[in-house]
């Protein structure tokens, strides 16, 4: 009898850099490992997506659209995955569903073959659209449950929720720890009520935060799960997730087979070690993001989030708050209903316990998308929000109850008109019509001296 098969995504070139240092590394930093990235046996590399894009217009002086189409002309036989945020894609508020549409079927002709699709809130009526314009373009539609815990976030709404995914014709499934407190027997359990009720292939991403996360893959294997999120060594650990030759070692000897080569993961890492010494000399990679925190049980803060309030507190002269700030992350977090702390509702719970925290004031400044959110304008809140507290915040107005995007304009024909000859491409459109401030910006810089 064949052995089973656990296959591995990368995340070195997404997620692992974005939880340990905000986003930073740079394409030319990628580019010369992207063979041995390819040789290594993954069934996929996570390579665009999340916050990527933003960073690549905002910070790095890099077209997003190019990034990609370069790691793929590099790829033969690996994968290329995203991480979309439903119809959030990859801003910070619900987008129309032709902006959803578009963005989607460039991505895929761009480089795409695997787009990973989240809702931050669990609200399924924010993922319809994605799914189907994803399988309308040829790709993998692999749906993601944003795990989390709450009196309503019990392991039968999340069974339930995967086999509605299911259902709604997604190819794969992910459970999304973004925060790493899945528990490993928790796993364990959540993984076993999953498989009872879907047969598609199950993905499982956690973070290293706080200590459990080999542990949580191990258990999850053992209950069914046929893929598991690592990243390369010198970017593993602490926000981060798992190191990739650790868990490579693990599953084999735990009995099941993998295509991984480990002499090119170690060529890899040798490769990676180099990068990361020069982003932790150039005080880009902070250390502590590299360590482990057991109090992010209790914070229930994911590892993206992490770097971003360091960085942001930091550049405030605000970092001796930061302990004070993840306290207070979980108290807003209840007062909003438990959200998931996902983008975009991480940003906005954060940023409000920033606040807070600063201002010596519990809401005193309330962002506009705090605001919104309590409007209805992000979907439904997994737990109903205190009536009082809400009209303190918005007060009488009108809020929404159906899908957001019912009540959005079409837009992509009139972030046309408005970036004009600025726009030399439908990706230029999209680049501005996402981030309409930063992408006018950035496009203006890009064909300065054409």
């Amino acid at each position: 009898m064949a052995k089973k098969k656990i296959e591995f995504t990368e995340t070195i070139l997404r997620d692992a850099h974005q939880s340990l240092m905000a986003t930073r590394m740079s394409y030319e930093d990628m580019a010369p490992a992207l063979e041995l990235l390819d040789k290594a046996g993954y069934r996929a590399l996570e390579c665009w997506g999340g916050a990527t894009f933003d960073s690549c217009i905002r910070f790095l002086d890099e077209d997003p659209w190019q990034r990609i189409r370069n790691i793929k002309s590099n790829l033969k036989n690996t994968k290329t995955q995203m991480l979309l945020r439903g119809q959030n894609l990859l801003g910070y508020k619900n987008y129309p569903d032709d902006i959803v549409e578009k963005f989607i079927e460039l991505s895929v002709k761009n480089g795409v073959d695997i787009i990973r699709i989240f809702d931050a809130l669990n609200d399924l009526r924010n993922l319809e659209t994605s799914i189907v314009a994803t399988k309308k373009a040829g790709a993998e539609a692999q749906v993601a449950i944003s795990y989390t815990v709450s009196e309503v976030h019990t392991i039968s709404y999340f069974a339930n929720m995967c086999k509605i995914i299911e259902d709604f014709g997604a190819d794969s499934i992910c459970i999304k720890d973004m925060a790493g407190i899945l528990t490993p027997f928790e796993a364990y359990e959540l993984v076993r009520q999953i498989r009872k009720v879907t047969s598609i292939p199950l993905e499982i991403h956690t973070h290293e935060i706080t200590g459990m996360g080999s542990l949580t893959y191990l258990k999850s294997i053992e209950a069914g799960a046929d893929i598991i999120d690592t990243a390369i060594s010198p970017f593993s650990g602490g926000t981060s997730q798992p190191a990739t030759e650790t868990l490579y070692m693990v599953v084999k000897e735990m009995g099941y087979d993998t295509d991984l080569n480990i002499e090119v993961l170690e060529e890899i890492a040798s490769y990676f070690e180099g990068i990361k010494n020069k982003y932790i000399d150039n005080e880009i990679l902070p250390i502590k993001m590299l360590s482990i925190d057991p109090k992010g049980l209790i914070y229930q803060v994911p590892g993206g989030m992490l770097s971003n309030l360091y960085t942001q507190l930091k550049g405030l002269n605000q970092l001796e708050k930061f302990d004070e700030v993840l306290a207070e992350v979980p108290r807003v977090r209840e007062d909003l209903g438990y959200p998931p702390l996902v983008t975009p509702m991480s940003q906005m719970v954060g940023t409000q316990a920033a606040f807070n925290v600063i201002t010596g004031e519990r809401y005193k400044i309330v962002p506009n998308e705090i605001k919104d959110y309590l409007k209805g304008y992000y979907g439904m809140s997994p737990v109903e929000i205190n009536e009082e507290f809400k009209k303190s915040i918005i007060g009488d107005v009108d809020t929404i109850n159906d899908r957001p995007a019912n009540h959005l304009e079409p837009g992509f024909e009139k972030a046309k008109a408005e970036i004009g000859s600025l726009a030399k491409t439908d990706e230029d459109v999209l680049t501005y019509a996402l981030f309409p401030e930063v992408g006018r910006a950035f496009l203006e810089k890009k064909y300065k001296n054409i």
